[in-house]
């Protein structure tokens, strides 16, 4: 018994500090207080190193400090607790699992973000060089933010895209410098003597810097010059080129799949392939709602149905509430009746929701007649009556 217990409160734990359900408040509160606490100490870290601010508030920043300290390393602690519940590392035992996350990018980052402040306390003041590590911290950010994660994943996947940039950029370094040397060692043999020497002139040129503490004096060095920089946009151009679209593509990914995942929940679509529902993905909008926000009030003009996807919500019509849960939709009516909205729905929890347009319901309709007469069925059981829908073009003419 006591096993078991601890078992679910490892579970817990882990939930809390990696990405839980969607209607999990705990890991969204958990996520967005250790993202607080990084920022506060990036900002500590920068105010500390201006001696005015430094002297008056030191007492400040070493609260600031001690606490991040203790709050990082349990939660480095439980993270390592909580390991052999991460999905991929259950089949492993328990030592393995916490060993497998302890030699991570992001368990070493967690590590290195404690580990030196504890010995930084118990070494001599002059070791407490250690504490640039704070820095590191920022790092920690990765975890917690989507952005973050894709932008490193893109930086991943376009490696050799983003190394054949940098051995190009190097290859035209060297030529560039290379002829400045022979252009201009003769009139600056201090800046530009010798390759090694002409090779920064060429790095900040090619990288659009251009310091001006080296510069061409004579017409062909110039010349050089000038074609250079010409050079250096369209090489520094590349890897944004490639970094960009990259990302773009990740973020479009990313949105397919998760839209997928809650497509995938709704039991009205339970029987498309998935031809169909990549084909409904692109109808449907994501939507993430919090606990007591209204999704759409009694009165108001019908332009969209609603899925559940994850979460709670409650209907609540003229004579009655209805809660409606996960798999469920609502909003249709209104749009099939071509009527105001008969009643105003709530989220109850924090809720996942696919959002499909008036014009998109009735495309769908008519296109798949499992969908349609599903709909009709849940219309008729919820007002009593038989409702054709309408066309989309007569639809759009009342809109």
């Amino acid at each position: 018994m006591a096993r078991e217990t601890t078992k679910q409160l490892r579970r817990q734990v882990y939930l809390a500090l990696e990405q839980g359900p969607v209607g999990e408040r705990v890991a969204v509160v958990t996520d967005q207080l250790l993202m607080a606490l990084i920022v506060i100490n990036l900002v500590a870290v920068a105010l500390e190193s201006v001696p005015a601010y430094g002297a008056r508030y030191g007492l400040v920043f070493e609260v600031i400090e001690i606490f991040s300290l203790v709050a990082f390393s349990v939660e480095y602690l439980l993270r390592l607790w909580g390991a052999v519940e991460h999905g991929p590392h259950q089949h492993l035992s328990g030592t393995a699992a916490r060993l497998k996350y302890a030699l991570s990018p992001a368990g070493l980052i967690d590590l290195i973000a404690v580990l030196p402040f504890w010995f930084a306390l118990l070494l001599p003041s002059d070791f407490r060089i250690v504490l640039v590590f704070r820095m590191v911290r920022f790092f920690k950010i990765a975890r917690y933010s989507p952005a973050m994660r894709s932008l490193l994943d893109v930086l991943y996947r376009e490696r050799r895209a983003l190394s054949g940039c940098l051995v190009i950029t190097l290859g035209m370094a060297m030529v560039s410098a290379a002829l400045m040397h022979l252009a201009e060692s003769h009139v600056q043999p201090d800046k530009l003597g010798t390759i090694p020497d002409a090779l920064w002139w060429s790095i900040v040129t090619i990288g659009t810097i251009g310091y001006g503490d080296v510069v061409p004096v004579t017409a062909l060095g110039k010349i050089i010059a000038t074609g250079t920089i010409f050079i250096g946009l369209i090489l520094m151009a590349l890897p944004i080129g490639i970094i960009a679209t990259a990302f773009s593509e990740q973020i479009h990914r990313r949105d397919f799949i998760v839209t997928w995942g809650m497509i995938a929940k709704v039991p009205l679509f339970a029987e498309l392939d998935a031809a169909e529902i990549a084909d409904i993905s692109q109808l449907l909008r994501a939507q993430l709602v919090e606990p007591g926000e209204v999704i759409v009030r009694e009165g108001d003009h019908a332009h969209s149905m609603y899925f559940i996807a994850a979460g709670e919500v409650e209907m609540a019509l003229e004579k009655k509430k209805v809660n409606l849960g996960t798999g469920q939709f609502f909003g249709e009516v209104a749009i099939l009746k071509r009527a105001p909205r008969t009643g105003t729905a709530t989220a109850l929890s924090r809720s996942s929701l696919l959002v499909l347009s008036a014009q998109d319901l009735h495309a769908l309709m008519k296109r798949d007649r499992r969908i349609a007469e599903r709909i009709k069925d849940t219309v008729e059981k919820r007002t009593g009556r038989t409702v054709e829908p309408a066309k989309p073009e007569e639809h759009a003419d009342k809109a």
